[in-house]
């Protein structure tokens, strides 16, 4: 999960990780995050924790100075960087879902669209568009295909929902659907 270590501007960013912990706990799918306490990220942990989901939260040793990894997971794993945090939290991740967030959310979610273009993994990637938050980069991305800098093709594999509960649904169809065909992609 990539989302805000702040709740933004908008009741409906922290209302969309209410709604996100509570359907990942009801579905029984554990949640891999950043470890942290605040922002989106705290909501999102706490209300599946709350929900009685399964959280797992990775975080840097000693590199956020204020931000406190929230104590109360199931399994709080420390790492020494960021990479290596990018790097266990995808290899424990069945999918990836985005929620608002700032560059960090942005720089996870790109990481992971271009390891799945370049073949590292084939999981499902989503975006729980809150209140349009990612209209202005799916317009980005549309455009940069339209340019040919991105394949179609590597665009249709992320799936866009504003309610978590059809977006959660939608992600294990699209992992249903690749268990049981094969899949090529494309090196660029």
């Amino acid at each position: 999960m990539f989302c805000g270590s702040s709740h933004g501007n908008r009741p409906d960013y922290d209302d969309a990780a209410v709604g996100l912990g509570r359907t990942l706990a009801r579905r029984g799918i554990g949640l891999v995050y950043g470890g942290g306490a605040i922002g989106l990220m705290g909501t999102l942990a706490e209300t599946t924790m709350a929900a009685g989901g399964e959280v797992v939260g990775v975080v840097p040793r000693g590199l956020f100075g204020n931000e406190v990894p929230r104590s109360s997971v199931t399994s709080l794993r420390h790492v020494a960087t960021m990479h290596e945090r990018k790097a266990l939290m995808y290899s424990l991740a069945d999918a990836f879902i985005a929620l608002p967030g700032g560059l960090g959310t942005l720089e996870e979610l790109a990481e992971t669209l271009t390891w799945a273009q370049i073949g590292l993994h084939d999981k499902p990637i989503g975006l729980l568009d809150v209140a349009g938050f990612y209209a202005p980069l799916r317009q980005f991305l549309d455009h940069a295909a339209r340019e040919r800098f991105i394949k179609a093709r590597h665009l249709d594999r992320l799936v866009v929902d504003d309610d978590s509960t059809s977006l959660v649904n939608a992600l294990e169809a699209e992992a249903a659907r690749r268990r049981s065909s094969t899949v090529e992609v494309d090196k660029l």
